[in-house]
């Protein structure tokens, strides 16, 4: 089958949705579909990334007047060039797309796959992903998707990678005492709070401690900490790295960002300090936060170095806190039995789309 992917990444929107549509994408990979993604055209894009793993993409314009119906016939012209026999599937995880642009592109694929935290619109869709835990995570999307979407709700679906997989199988359990701390701020880091923590961590003086800095290719600031890291045998930086699980299986405390990442840490039961960027993050992380399974430190924003040194001088005076913490991590993210493979596959078959092989697609605009 053939999946397109409609998501962005840039220095203002992060690399979050973009990392988990590549996640996604690979594992449809392994399952012999054939994927490529439409990507606006802006500043760290990551589309060197696409390039390494030899995924297509199609760029497709930022104008001023850029509506959602535009976006949906770009997104369809971008689709043509890639499938010219038709999709069998779209996927589209974006915060400025909903109804109206999906309602534009059913005439062009036989299925629609939308992916969201907000739950604040409608969605014309037949398969939804929501990854993020919620106290009201249930009744989130009513009325908001068809009857007729399967919906796929919480951490039990969250979008991993296989090396976090590989690293579940050997994660060592926490005894609570910091010897190793990580600090990843997602791919932008706009604010460079990378920076102030380790300023944080210098105003501790903690001597002893490894630290293990990592940083997103499109980091404005990525420059400046590396010069900084290279001036202490105890501060390891990383750009872009393909080895996040190993990092975080090696760390006693992380400090990083909301969003995806953080059900990566989650996962492999690593306490974290954690911060929002965005207005999308908060209300999952201050949920998370109330079950004990991280430490919610506010907006970023808001947060100076010394609020930073406080945190940490906290999880290394508590070693039962920080160990509490990593086993109410571990219990918050627990695999479902169904995959979100077998969930399009399902739904494909029922509708007898995978014999047809896109035969009834018309590309009416060409």
């Amino acid at each position: 089958m053939n999946v397109v992917f409609r998501v962005d990444a840039s220095i203002d929107i992060g690399s979050g949705h973009f990392m988990r549509c590549l996640t996604l994408a690979e594992r449809l990979s392994l399952e012999k579909y054939e994927v490529a993604f439409v990507c606006l055209d802006l500043p760290g894009a990551m589309f060197e990334l696409l390039d390494s793993k030899k995924i297509r993409v199609e760029k497709i314009s930022k104008k001023p007047d850029l509506s959602q119906e535009i976006d949906a016939l770009m997104t369809i012209e971008a689709s043509h060039k890639l499938f010219p026999n038709g999709i069998d599937w779209v996927v589209v995880d974006h915060y400025d797309l909903d109804v109206k642009w999906e309602k534009a592109m059913r005439p062009y694929t036989y299925n629609l796959f939308v992916i969201d935290d907000l739950a604040n619109r409608m969605h014309e869709c037949d398969l939804l992903l929501d990854q993020n835990y919620y106290f009201d995570l249930e009744s989130r999307y009513k009325c908001l998707v068809p009857d007729f979407c399967i919906k796929l709700l919480g951490p039990s679906f969250v979008l991993l990678r296989d090396e976090f997989i590989s690293q579940k199988r050997t994660i060592r359990e926490k005894d609570g005492y910091i010897k190793r701390i990580l600090v990843f701020f997602g791919g932008s880091d706009p604010s460079n709070q990378t920076q102030r923590v380790l300023d944080a961590l210098m105003l501790l003086q903690l001597n002893e401690i490894e630290v293990d800095v990592v940083v997103g290719m499109s980091n404005p600031h990525k420059d400046s900490i590396k010069i900084y890291c290279d001036q202490s045998s105890a501060l390891n930086f990383y750009c872009q790295v393909s080895n996040m699980a190993e990092l975080i299986s090696k760390a006693d405390l992380a400090i990083g960002a909301g969003g995806g990442a953080m059900w990566e840490r989650c996962y492999l039961g690593l306490p974290t300090i954690t911060v929002v960027f965005a207005k999308n993050q908060e209300r999952t992380t201050e949920d998370v936060s109330k079950t004990g399974a991280i430490e919610y430190l506010g907006w970023s924003d808001k947060i100076e170095v010394a609020d930073y040194a406080e945190s940490i001088r906290h999880f290394f005076s508590h070693p039962e806190y920080v160990k509490q913490m990593s086993n109410l991590a571990l219990s918050i993210v627990r695999p479902s039995q169904v995959s979100i493979e077998y969930e399009m596959k399902r739904i494909s078959s029922k509708a007898g789309m995978i014999e047809c092989k896109n035969s009834e697609i018309k590309w009416e605009m060409f």
